[in-house]
């Protein structure tokens, strides 16, 4: 038994308390019948933490007794009063945290599981590979499968946080740019996190601000050149550090916001400044912005081609038209690559749950060998060449290979036969009659055709859209007798496989991300708006102005 130690509302020691036992409502309960009033109205805190209801529901992974949520013997506990409304507030309030921390849980573990399945180079479960790339869209491979991993993990958390920052969810991006911060600390994500803090406009974090931003700067001249020379060297003479001056924008104006909140004036005017002239370079003449949307181009790609080549008309549409070709190369290759992992998911995996290798796979066929033939001999050697030539050009192992893959065949069209018969019988045939359809063989149009025609498919029907002998109205839906509106009907149908296997992950919230990395240009750095920017560093040379001017640090609407 524990003594618990009660202030607030009812002040007092709680004896014999059977922490095994007691729940969170059995303990308000105790405290509300002591300070006479309704258990409703009863809000409890223990070591800096609300109490709910809900942690007697399980919610911590066990039967939600005090000790499984943290209770211990001499605890001291808070008891405040609120109002039945307040109580309600609050406990949806408390509601919404939990669900947001829900949803960033499955952010993580979802970028987890997509860095996990793409970087190893295992037969991806979608119909898209998720590759890292650089600026020119080139494939960038790592040195090793665990740095593949944390770079790909992280610049998907990277891209959801800044997804999140144009959303204006600034809260929520912080939070996933501290989960990438884990992964992958790089610059960029340091300006990003310190903006957020900006934005919240909370100065709590002003200490922290001014490391990040220390780390971005020696990060950026690092990896750039103090000027940014080496990056135009690399890009082939194109302006791409237009880019990096929108980053080296926002971190002067957060280094002049850090250092104002932090009295020093001079320097904060400096960073401000130099702020301001970046902010002025960023600024698209409207005439040559005009004449290149008059062309048919948009804003957003007018914008970015003349930022890309400094303000210049001719190199910007020049700039456009390769990026026209770029792009018309880019879904040829998406459509190429969709089309190979379709072919790989046919040959299967290895046994290492590795796809087959196609560009091995060609070498072997180019020599004489059939297709399905190489690719087995090569999933069965973990795409070893020699091993695979070995296996093919003995009598033996070759004439396994083709049992094996024959075998193989028979399966899948059982399986897919046996899928097909499910969503027919969910129509509301009966499953007797479509075996034996299935039986006699032909296409599945063929076998609807044949089941369709029968006299008892009228039956079928009318039975279907009669309600039960008990009254109820049936589920199966009304059986169509038009043949192509079947066969969208059986496609529509979802197979209970691909349900299952959907259950075991977090589809949902992987389609998120893979939708975020789809819409993440390698150029979209340069579609910059810096409104919010201007206006942050008019105001806070303003303030600057007005405290020299009173020798008195002014308050800006940031401060909380």
């Amino acid at each position: 038994m524990a003594k618990l130690k009660i202030g607030g509302t009812w002040a007092g020691v709680l004896e014999d308390v059977d922490l095994d036992s007691w729940t969170v409502p059995k303990l308000r309960e105790e405290v509300a019948r002591r300070s006479n009033c309704s258990p409703d109205s009863i809000s409890l805190i223990c070591a800096g933490k609300i109490l709910k209801d809900d942690d007697a529901t399980g919610g911590h992974g066990g039967n939600g007794n005090l000790a499984q949520v943290g209770v211990k013997n001499n605890s001291k506990i808070l008891a405040s009063r609120v109002s039945p409304q307040e109580g309600n507030l609050l406990r949806q309030e408390i509601m919404a945290e939990e669900e947001r921390s829900r949803r960033l849980s499955r952010v993580r573990a979802a970028a987890t599981a997509l860095a996990e399945r793409h970087a190893d180079g295992s037969l991806p479960v979608e119909d898209f590979n998720i590759e890292v790339e650089d600026q020119s869209g080139k494939k960038v491979r790592l040195g090793s499968e665990t740095d593949q991993r944390a770079v790909m993990m992280g610049l998907m958390l990277h891209a959801k946080g800044k997804r999140l920052i144009k959303q204006g969810n600034y809260k929520d991006a912080l939070e996933v740019l501290s989960m990438g911060e884990l992964i992958d600390n790089v610059p960029i994500l340091q300006i990003d996190m310190v903006w957020c803090y900006f934005m919240i406009r909370d100065i709590r974090w002003l200490s922290d601000a001014g490391k990040r931003l220390e780390m971005a700067r020696v990060g950026i001249e690092r990896a750039h050149g103090k000027d940014s020379f080496r990056l135009r060297l690399l890009q082939g003479g194109r302006y791409p550090e237009l880019a990096f001056l929108h980053r080296h924008l926002r971190l002067e104006l957060l280094e002049g916001v850090v250092t104002y909140h932090s009295g020093q004036l001079d320097k904060s005017r400096k960073a401000l400044d130099s702020a301001k002239a970046k902010f002025n370079q960023l600024q698209v003449p409207d005439e040559a912005l005009s004449f290149l949307m008059s062309m048919g181009y948009k804003e957003r790609d007018a914008k970015r081609a003349l930022r890309m080549n400094n303000q210049d008309v001719g190199s910007a549409i020049d700039f456009l038209a390769e990026e026209t070709t770029k792009k018309l190369q880019k879904q040829e290759e998406d459509i190429r690559r969709r089309t190979e992992i379709r072919e790989q998911k046919r040959y299967g995996m290895t046994p290492l749950k590795k796809a087959v290798d196609l560009e091995r796979l060609k070498e072997l066929v180019s020599i004489g060998f059939d297709k399905e033939l190489a690719a087995e001999a090569l999933r069965r050697n973990e795409n070893d060449t020699q091993k695979a030539l070995d296996d093919l050009t003995n009598p033996e192992t070759n004439s396994a290979l083709q049992v094996h893959i024959e075998s193989r065949k028979r399966k899948r069209q059982k399986q897919a036969t046996e899928t097909q018969i499910e969503k027919i019988v969910h129509m509301g045939f009966e499953r007797s009659r479509v075996v034996a359809a299935f039986e006699v063989g032909g296409t599945l149009e063929e076998v609807i055709q044949r089941l369709t025609a029968l006299p008892e498919a009228d039956h079928a029907a009318e039975a279907i859209q009669t309600a039960a002998p008990d009254g109820s109205a049936s589920s199966s839906a009304p059986l169509p007798h038009n043949v192509s509106e079947m066969l969208e009907q059986i496609n529509d149908v979802e197979d209970p496989s691909d349900l299952s296997k959907a259950e075991e992950r977090d589809v949902e919230m992987e389609d998120e991300l893979s939708a975020v990395i789809v819409k993440t240009d390698a150029l979209a750095d340069y579609d910059i708006e810096v409104n919010i920017e201007g206006e942050a560093i008019t105001e806070y040379l303003a303030l600057i102005e007005a405290a020299g001017s009173s020798g008195k640090m002014a308050l800006s609407r940031y401060n909380k």
